[in-house]
């Protein structure tokens, strides 16, 4: 028998993780510094976990319903509407799930078919296309890198007129990983007179929300098109929970009522210890990202200053915790092989531009969810490295 052959041949068109390839290339250097994560340095609060040890000793490890406990669903529809004017009913139109991955999961799978095309500007995040790809459609990447990583209506419709009848959805994660750029309520506005004129989805992924630096914050552009909008969000960046695995899905009655089919197969529901713990975070932790949003600013306008002196161009990010900097001339502009030779001669570990597709090549990108001192140490081997 030869069973090696009969896996579902999308899988072929997978590889692991450029990320995790390159991690596992540098694991064995003693006491590497690693600005890589996307996962905050700050432990999760306080009260959210007391409130899940409550949960525990007070027998709470039963099945929730497929949608999620109604009370933190109801905390979710109450949080939206506070902090970004959206609202979305916690009966119908609202599903927890296990983390971002898994909403993207339940809804990618619930829309997509075999031959379809989805929009994805880039350089992205690179979860996004396995799952595209398992699903037997087809992501087509939208080059943002000439416009300082911005899109723009103009380039939105083009990309969707180009693809005519096979696109079925667009991706749009703002903050963005890896870049950090974000947009404003008139960019927002602008998407969405383009986007309402096609009858396709538009799934935006705000995990990042919390964590916006403008003075005007996060607006999504469910604000402006919420009919054909699907709102993915969770509480792994706002409120230093990744490990509980909690995310949301907000939608329309009649999409939610959909995905609510993939996401039961997939998973049944969210931990239910885990639940109560977010309950505690969209309520009494309303504004628990405040206090991480002061020291990432910090560490951002620090790496900006320190790297911009030893050539790297930077586009000043307005979201998340990560800095996408182009590798100088006259280094490799391969960022693997770049960030390789650096780790062995320095310990320190960053992500190579590559991990973030075609157009992420000749970047790199450090995270600066990590202390301080460990920031400090790492650009000065940085500098050392480039002897400046």
């Amino acid at each position: 028998m030869e069973l090696s052959k009969r896996f579902n041949k999308q899988l072929d068109k997978i590889e692991i993780s450029l990320i995790r390839q390159f991690d596992q290339s540098i694991s064995d250097i003693p006491g590497i510094l690693r600005l890589t994560l996307g996962e905050p340095d700050f432990p999760t609060p306080e009260h959210v976990k007391e409130a899940a040890k409550r949960a525990i000793d007070e027998n709470k490890s039963y099945y929730t319903g497929m949608s999620g406990l109604l009370e933190l669903r109801q905390a979710a529809s109450r949080f939206v509407k506070d902090k970004y004017g959206l609202s979305y009913h916690p009966e119908n139109e609202i599903l927890v799930t296990i983390g971002a991955t898994e909403a993207l999961s339940a809804t990618l799978s619930a829309i997509l078919e075999e031959g379809d095309v989805v929009l994805l500007p880039a350089p992205a995040y690179p979860g996004y296309e396995p799952i595209v790809t398992l699903m037997g459609a087809e992501i087509v990447e939208i080059d943002t890198t000439a416009n300082h990583f911005i899109l723009t209506p103009d380039m939105l419709e083009q990309a969707i007129l180009e693809q005519g009848d096979k696109l079925k959805a667009v991706i749009l994660n703002y903050p963005a990983n890896p870049t950090g750029v974000t947009y404003s309520r008139e960019q927002m506005a602008a998407f969405a007179e383009v986007l309402k004129k096609y009858d396709i989805f538009v799934i935006c992924d705000e995990v990042y929300s919390e964590l916006t630096y403008t003075e005007e914050g996060h607006t999504s552009l469910a604000e402006f098109l919420r009919e054909q909008t699907i709102v993915i969000n969770g509480l792994s960046k706002s409120h230093a929970m990744t490990g509980w695995r909690l995310g949301f899905i907000f939608a329309p009655q009649i999409f939610t009522a959909q995905i609510i089919k993939s996401h039961q197969y997939l998973v049944t529901a969210a931990n239910t210890m885990a639940q109560y713990a977010g309950i505690e975070a969209l309520t009494v932790g309303h504004n628990d990202a405040e206090p991480m949003k002061v020291e990432y600013i910090k560490r951002r306008d620090y790496i900006i200053e320190k790297m911009t002196a030893l050539g790297f161009t930077i586009i000043k990010p307005d979201g998340a915790f990560y800095i996408f900097a182009k590798i100088p001339q006259g280094y490799t502009q391969d960022s693997f092989a770049f960030l390789q030779d650096f780790a062995r001669e320095k310990a320190v570990a960053f992500i190579p531009g590559a991990a973030f597709g075609e157009y992420g090549e000749g970047y790199v990108r450090l995270s600066y969810a990590a202390s301080m001192d460990t920031i400090q140490e790492a650009l000065e081997r940085l500098k050392d490295y480039m002897n400046l």
